[in-house]
């Protein structure tokens, strides 16, 4: 016989001496009516097709990670002597507009508070000494001694003094009172 007379199996010729010569032949089973096996193993829906070729995450995690590395931090600032006054004045004016709970809804003062956040990543490079700065907007509802608390779009934010690099705001019919060296 020659190779021309041989059935093929996929690029390449079927051997001579091939085994399951029979089950090819035969092509794929065809199930019908209440097979026992059709029965035991219903044929999946097209619509879950896709599930068999979603990826999939050998590195569980690893993405995440990676995207951790691309947030851009930087050493927290030192403010100068000037810049402190000026805050401590800006934060003893809030803390006149609410120093108690009528007082703050009456004056509902609205700020923006550019704050320094250490990095909490403790696999990056930067987790200890360093941070980003981020601006939370809101309204201030109170100010004690320590820190800051003001209630944004997403909830409430306490703002430790430390970490407070600057404040701006709009106070309705009261504003800042002249900063020097602003």
């Amino acid at each position: 016989m020659t190779a021309a007379a041989y059935p093929m199996i996929g690029f390449m010729n079927m051997p001579a001496g091939f085994r399951y010569k029979e089950i090819l032949r035969r092509g794929r089973p065809k199930h019908e009516g209440y097979d026992p096996f059709l029965i035991r193993h219903p044929p999946m829906p097209a619509s879950h097709w896709a599930k068999i070729f979603a990826p999939f995450d050998a590195l569980y995690g690893f993405d995440e990670r990676i995207a951790g590395k691309e947030v851009l931090y930087c050493e927290r600032k030192v403010l100068s002597d000037g810049e402190v006054e000026v805050l401590n004045r800006k934060l003893s004016f809030l803390r006149s507009l609410t120093y108690n709970s009528h007082e703050a809804r009456k004056n509902a003062p609205a700020v923006t508070i550019t704050c320094f956040e250490s990095c909490t990543d403790s696999e990056n490079d930067w987790y200890g000494h360093g941070g980003q700065y981020r601006e939370h907007s809101g309204t201030v509802l109170h100010v004690d001694p320590h820190s800051i608390r003001i209630k944004t779009s997403d909830g409430e934010v306490s703002i430790p003094f430390d970490d407070i690099w600057e404040i701006d705001g709009n106070f309705g019919r009261k504003s800042f009172p002249d900063m020097p060296g602003e």
